[in-house]
């Protein structure tokens, strides 16, 4: 199968359409703008360089009051996203506890350590705000759980202090309780202004806790690491969160062509590794939408090239590879191409026994980050193709990045309802959809195989060509599973005999 606007494309235009004519006016018009079809762009054979399409949609606005969304909220983009995996410091939830218990354990974001002693990713921390903390303020509050901590974990390399809703509203001082306890302790201790209320998704959460490594990491702590010894080819790998041991997927293909990781943040990350982020070569990025602001600063500040890459996948990692060595020069090139050349048996081998069984299966992906775009090649290095994909806290250039790997005629939705991925879903009837844990069961429930692709549903890693044999298993377990021809759908199934009526 392969997408055809003539007909696909007017298809999934039409079912725009049914869907907004089921919206009062006004809210037809506002979502009218975050649904389009991806339009085929100047160079339809994707010239190096030029998008295959356009996905022109509206993004990064609020959503409809009173629709459930899965977007998160500016603590979920800090505390869960770019702070909370990093491993060797304490984070706390400043705050009621319903979002510190909420934020518990992480998206399986892997780490070496142990925990409690020097790593601190899947405890909760919070200072379990009372209705006389919201009266009086929780400043003195926050100052003795700093103290508290340093008494009970003293291998702490430092404190964030992730800010709940409240914080803003009263007013904590959460700058000056840091730099008191940072003269008190000695170690690094970062507020981050990162109240749930603050912008119209998680994205914004992103960006202030970049800022908050920018303020109180990199200008903060001053130069930490004089003695650490550089070398030609140190690299930073930035907003890759080792989802299932994502990262040290990466890592390994990375050193295997002659590179040295010097920081990998900030899944497994070290406050060490990034202190010394400004100190490496290029700056390699994952998930554009979390990082790309301390990238850019690091660029404007220290010089510090970066580019983006995609380990999902044979055709992209081998991409990837190619364009990362191009940065430093013939002999990393040449390691990068016998990298290359001894996974090429691995890849033949996973598409030789999967393929046949997903050529030609079609997908639907709603998720966060980078997912909606650099898995697409991942299923289509399987046969597969992507039908529909959106994100759910996108930025334009998200969509216009997004136009260098979906095709002509693919649907495309950002901030999508329950409602309309639902009809979208029912319209479409794909063969697989992957998106979060709130539309998982409800998706299953339409009878269509479904993948959790937030936290790889607690399987992974899917970076790497290691990784990409992990993912081809899981989506034919996904699609294949025998489970899917065991039952009917309610309106294909036959009245039941009637009971027999017992005789008086």
């Amino acid at each position: 199968m392969s997408l055809d606007y003539e007909n696909d494309g007017q298809l999934h235009e039409k079912l725009i359409e049914e869907v907004l004519s089921h919206y009062p006016d006004k809210t037809a018009k506002r979502r009218k703008k975050h649904l389009n079809v991806a339009k085929a762009g100047d160079a339809p054979e994707a010239a190096e360089g030029q998008a295959l399409s356009e996905c022109d949609v509206k993004s990064n606005i609020k959503s409809i009051p009173g629709v459930m969304t899965i977007r998160g909220c500016a603590y979920a983009g800090s505390k869960g996203v770019v702070w909370g995996p990093v491993k060797d410091m304490v984070h706390i939830s400043h705050g009621p506890v319903g979002c510190g218990q909420y934020s518990w354990s992480q998206r399986r974001n892997y780490y070496i350590g142990t925990t409690g002693i020097d790593t601190f990713v899947t405890m909760q921390f919070t200072s379990d705000f009372q209705e006389k903390d919201i009266v009086f303020g929780g400043d003195k509050k926050l100052e003795k759980v700093i103290d508290e901590i340093q008494d009970l974990f003293p291998l702490n390399n430092g404190v964030t202090i992730q800010s709940e809703c409240p914080i803003g509203l009263i007013g904590d001082d959460i700058e000056a309780v840091s730099r008191k306890k940072k003269k008190e302790h000695g170690k690094t201790i970062v507020p981050v202004r990162c109240e749930g209320f603050r912008g119209v998704s998680q994205s914004l959460g992103h960006h202030i806790a970049n800022d908050a490594i920018r303020d109180w990491v990199f200008d903060g702590n001053g130069n930490k690491h004089e003695d650490f010894e550089v070398g030609p080819y140190d690299v930073n790998v930035i907003g890759d969160y080792n989802i299932g041991g994502d990262a040290w997927a990466s890592r390994i293909l990375l050193e295997e062509m002659g590179l040295r990781v010097v920081g990998n943040w900030s899944g497994d990350a070290t406050l060490a590794e990034i202190e010394r982020a400004p100190k490496a070569k290029l700056n390699l990025i994952h998930c554009y939408r979390s990082m790309n602001y301390i990238c850019r600063h690091m660029e404007e500040k220290y010089g510090i090239a970066w580019t983006e890459y995609n380990f999902f996948g044979p055709s992209q990692i081998a991409a990837s590879l190619r364009n990362i060595a191009k940065y430093f020069g013939p002999e990393i090139e040449a390691n990068a191409e016998a990298v290359i050349a001894k996974y090429q048996p691995l890849v033949d081998a996973v598409v030789a026994k999967f393929r046949p069984r997903l050529e030609g299966k079609t997908v639907m992906l709603y998720v966060g980050g980078l997912r909606p775009r650099h898995v697409i090649t991942a299923y289509e290095d399987l046969g597969m193709e992507i039908v529909g994909t959106g994100y759910e806290f996108g930025h334009n250039d998200d969509y216009q990045r997004t136009g260098h790997y979906v095709k002509d005629g693919t649907l495309i939705y950002d901030d999508v309802t329950g409602y309309e991925l639902e009809k979208f879903i029912e319209g479409i009837r794909p063969d697989l959809v992957g998106s979060g844990i709130k539309e998982k069961y409800p998706v299953q429930k339409m009878g269509i195989p479904f993948r959790q692709m937030h936290s790889w549903d607690y399987s992974g890693p899917y970076h790497g060509y290691d990784g990409f044999a992990i993912f081809a298993r899981d989506m034919d377990l996904a699609i294949n599973n025998p489970v899917w021809g065991l039952y009917d759908a309610p309106w294909k199934k036959k009245a039941p005999a009637p009971m027999a009526i017992a005789a008086e």
